[in-house]
């Protein structure tokens, strides 16, 4: 049953993901969580170093969609200077957003990976869709909402469940 929770990668920031090794495997779409993910959820604009991730993510040939569950001042305020597409009120873990997102894209699932904090929302909705999932470790969790604290005691709940299952290992980040 927590299988489905279970990401193909866990990194500490997207900074630490192999690009090179995602491009080899034929991925050209980044669908991406914005809070947590990219910045802290009360950072509104991009830092300068994520700014120049984002340059390079392009550089290599990869399209980028946000898809956050946030409200559209938000995620628009944080994605219209980058010249980078959202959906906003996504209601992840829903396929509906996932499969907007890959229409953005104009690419396949296999072809397409998704990068979140959360795997209740990112995680569980991106498996669904057959996406390749990555996970990260949330920038600043303490800034979290009602509905994402919730989400992380079930995640807590999960992860135990895992560990006895020999499914997750501390420290396992690639």
């Amino acid at each position: 049953m927590f299988e489905r929770l279970l990401p193909h990668m866990r990194v500490n920031t997207v900074y630490e993901i192999n690009l090179d090794e995602l491009h080899a495997r034929g991925v050209r779409g980044i669908i991406t969580d914005l809070d947590n993910t990219l910045v802290g959820a009360k950072e509104a604009l991009a830092t300068p170093e994520l700014v120049q991730w984002l340059d390079y993510v392009r550089s290599r040939g990869f399209q980028v969609v946000i898809v956050s569950n946030n409200n559209e001042t938000r995620v628009g305020t944080f994605a219209s200077p980058l010249n980078i597409p959202y959906i906003h009120a996504a209601r992840k873990p829903a396929a509906k957003a996932f499969r907007k997102a890959l229409g953005v894209l104009g690419l396949s699932a296999e072809h397409t990976v998704v990068i979140g904090d959360q795997m209740l929302t990112d995680v569980l909705g991106g498996n669904r869709m057959g996406l390749y999932t990555i996970l990260v470790t949330p920038i600043s969790p303490k800034d979290e909402g009602m509905m994402t604290r919730v989400n992380r005691r079930i995640e807590r709940f999960a992860l135990v469940r895992l560990r006895k299952k020999g499914l997750w290992y501390e420290g396992e980040t690639e």
